[in-house]
């Protein structure tokens, strides 16, 4: 419905107004749900990032835009640049399941300028998306932070 239309315009039409607008569902849906309450004080949203090559296209992560808005109103740690997208691959926008997860594999790493104890500085890691629709890019970047050491991680999309 409306929030998908919104994300659309957010990622192709470049309409970064609807930053606010989504940033003040993500939230009070959060609150609604006492999501606070379940997490502890050391947690640290984490957008899933794009490559390099397609944020200079885009002039911006979606992800990380709206994560930035949610963190403040949540009081998490935000850390943008620890996990990277090494590799460009086509959008999987238009893939079918199997190939969504065979399109994303490897294409995540733990960002070398953070040391693994860094890691260590949250005992709890929100993986943030703009959207679910098979889960794989989320569970990719998921082994990669459970692989460098990371106990506990959730995934947090706007929209599925």
């Amino acid at each position: 419905g409306a929030i998908r239309k919104a994300i659309l315009a957010l990622k192709y039409k470049y309409a970064t107004d609807i930053v606010k607008l989504l940033n003040g569902y993500m939230v009070e849906e959060l609150k609604s749900q006492e999501i606070d309450r379940l997490l502890p004080f050391t947690s640290c949203l984490l957008p899933i990032p794009l490559h390099w090559y397609r944020q200079n296209f885009r002039g911006f992560n979606q992800s990380e835009e709206i994560g930035k808005a949610v963190v403040k109103e949540m009081g998490w740690k935000f850390e943008p640049d620890l996990l990277i997208r090494k590799k460009l691959t086509p959008s999987q926008t238009e893939l079918k399941a199997k190939a969504r997860v065979e399109n994303i594999q490897g294409v995540f790493a733990i960002n070398s300028g953070y040391s693994s104890t860094h890691l260590f500085n949250y005992s709890f890691i929100i993986l943030f998306d703009d959207v679910w629709t098979t889960g794989s890019t989320l569970k990719e970047a998921c082994k990669v932070l459970k692989r460098a050491g990371v106990e506990k991680v959730w995934g947090l999309t706007i929209a599925r």
